[in-house]
């Protein structure tokens, strides 16, 4: 479902759009005096696309469960070979998916910002119960006992603590930043919660995301940091014996000018290792080889007796399989050099230890594991890919369809090409690498075209093309030339007009998610006040961030160049999910919009001292409801 901001000024045919498809989505899923109920629908009934990302399988390996986030759907499937002996229609996307540790019941995240767990029969799939959650809430982890639930709401950035037996939220514990993925350990003491992007300044060190380490018995959350240039954290899980957490991400070189992507120049991708007990990072694993690298890696799974890890690769349509001794051993060092920016040649390696196994179907993320056969959810070809793990396929695997084979739209041809490493030279990077979610990744880049010596921070694609110029230094024109330009000199691929076109029509399409400090999808009492403050001559804000992009769509000086910077004017900003955009200015100096004002004294400079201290804080609870 599109997302819009609630606030009045958002432009009004976002708000129709957004009510056809409220009450599309209240007809459809049966919403009743605010309690979810999902709606039967017929097993080979599949309207559209369906965009499986998520995955479960029964204890006795003979049922799959799909959560397809584009259909709003929760399939019901035979494994090994399907087919769909059942859909449901959930109220929301479908972001998550776990069953108890018998069986019996289902949990379902359905992400919107004020999301739902529901709670279902796994047999005759009615629904136990309902329960509230945070924005956007995704991947439930239950404990062994099968009492307590874990929910990551992403956009409040913390982990609800349910009591399933009551079926009733009882705590939330702070996570960092967009808690993503969560799992409990085999005891059921810990809960590792992976955060997808960094929270630093960019002038720190390290920079990078963190996991969070929440205590089940005290519920206090501690944090191990991952290597320096970490971010994009996907997929999560604990090994069987509880010893081992892995995780998957990129790992940016962000501090080099990306003049190529060769040997992880740029980016590469990885799996982390963690060490239960001491909480400690025992190693990072590339996954990618020398001349074929392994872009965007997502889902991580690992096989019952512990032996293997199974990681999709969603930007290059593979999975691989690991050897989990070599990862958390010194094998290291065979998959990845210490030396920042290069891989060794591979040549000398043994090929037992990891083994590449391309998928038939487009977008592989969550994956799933039973007996010795891999299940990968296929997001952009609608299928699940199955794997046998004792005789991988030197070509392809098997798929069970989950409708019709899908028609893709231009737009949707978009979205895959955005997140499509195999564009890229060697496969290394997507759009999405640098852009996940068409966001941003938090880090700085020194890209070539505006000179050397100048890191600026990476810029949401959204509201892209109504806000041109862009990048920071307003060197491209217009967003399309942006994406063509970035095809160039960022995938290093000369790609055909056609597909520019299509990540062109994939970008528009991008809508702002409703922001977490909206209070019922308005603005807060403390954010009118703010909205008063930001146009009033006081502080002059909407004369450069005017409604309802908040842009000018011009260049200003606000005195933001640094020692090393080229230019002193930069393009204003829309503010339109600044709250998603940390850290702020060019050059990511800040890490709060309050530090941005005080400390940077943006747009401010010489009236910040008549503003009271409230005042600040309704004006920074005004932007960040945007």
């Amino acid at each position: 479902m599109a997302h819009v901001r609630a606030d009045s000024t958002a432009c009004e045919p976002r708000k129709r759009d957004w009510l056809r498809t409220l009450a599309r989505m209240v007809c459809v899923a049966g919403i009743v005096c605010g309690a979810a109920f999902p709606v039967e629908a017929a097993a080979g009934e599949a309207p559209g696309s369906q965009g499986p990302s998520a995955l479960a399988v029964s204890p006795d390996g003979q049922t799959g469960y799909v959560a397809s986030a584009d259909s709003r759907q929760v399939a019901w499937v035979a494994f090994p070979a399907g087919p769909v002996t059942r859909r449901i229609e959930v109220p929301a996307e479908p972001s998550g998916l776990t069953l108890s540790p018998d069986g019996a019941r289902l949990i379902v995240t359905c992400a919107a910002p004020r999301s739902t767990v529901l709670v279902i029969d796994a047999a005759t799939a009615q629904v136990l119960s309902s329960i509230p959650a945070g924005h956007t809430a995704m991947s439930p982890a239950i404990a062994p006992d099968g009492k307590w639930l874990y929910v990551c709401n992403r956009f409040h950035h913390d982990v609800a603590v349910i009591d399933l037996d009551a079926g009733a939220e009882v705590a939330r514990v702070r996570a960092v930043r967009e808690p993503v993925a969560a799992a409990v350990t085999p005891d059921g003491a810990a809960v590792f919660v992976a955060n997808h992007l960094p929270n630093d300044r960019l002038d720190a060190y390290p920079v990078s995301a963190v996991v969070t380490v929440i205590d089940t018995r005290t519920r206090q959350a501690t944090a191990i940091r991952l290597p320096h240039g970490s971010h994009s954290l996907r997929g999560l899980c604990v090994s069987p014996d509880g010893k081992y957490v892995y995780v998957t991400h990129l790992l940016s070189n962000f501090e080099l000018v990306p003049t190529h992507v060769e040997f992880g120049w740029m980016n590469m991708n990885v799996l982390t290792v963690l060490d239960v007990r001491q909480r400690r990072v025992v190693n990072t694993v590339g996954l990618d080889e020398s001349y074929t690298a392994a872009g965007n890696p997502w889902g991580v799974a690992c096989t019952a007796d512990g032996k293997s890890l199974c990681v999709s690769h969603a930007g290059t349509h593979e999975v691989s399989v690991l050897d989990a001794a070599a990862a958390a051993g010194r094998l290291v060092q065979m998959y990845m050099s210490a030396d920042v920016g290069s891989l060794p040649d591979d040549s000398g390696q043994p090929t037992s230890q990891r083994h590449r196994i391309p998928l038939p179907g487009k977008g592989p993320r969550a994956v799933a594991v039973a007996g010795s056969t891999l299940y990968v959810a296929e997001y952009f070809s609608d299928t699940v890919a199955v794997v046998n793990l004792t005789a991988p396929p030197a070509d392809g695997a098997e798929q069970i369809a989950l409708g019709p084979p899908p028609q893709w739209s231009n737009r949707r041809r978009g979205e895959l090409l955005f997140n499509d490493a195999s564009i890229c030279r060697q496969q290394w990077q997507s759009c999405a690498s640098c852009h996940p979610d068409g966001r941003a990744d938090a880090l700085n880049w020194d890209l070539l075209n505006d000179g050397v010596g100048n890191p600026k921070n990476t810029k949401s694609m959204i509201l892209a093309f109504p806000t041109p110029p862009s990048m920071a230094e307003g060197v491209r024109g217009t967003a399309g030339a942006a994406v063509r330009s970035g095809l160039t000199n960022i995938l290093f691929a000369e790609r055909p007009e056609t597909e520019s076109s299509a990540i062109d029509e994939y970008v528009r399409s991008l809508e702002p998610v409703p922001s977490p400090s909206l209070v019922d999808g308005r603005l807060s009492p403390a954010a009118q006040r703010g909205k008063t403050l930001f146009a009033s001559e006081r502080t002059g804000c909407s004369r450069c961030h005017p409604p309802p992009l908040y842009t000018d769509l011009k260049m200003h000086d606000v005195g933001s160049r640094d020692k090393y910077g080229w230019v002193d004017r930069f393009d204003t900003p829309a503010l339109i999910e600044a709250w998603r955009t940390a850290p702020y200015l060019h050059n990511g100096l800040y890490l709060t919009v309050k530090e941005l004002l005080v400390q940077g004294k943006h747009g401010l400079s010489g009236r910040e001292e008549g503003l009271s201290e409230q005042e600040l804080d309704d004006l920074v609870e005004f932007v960040l409801s945007l």
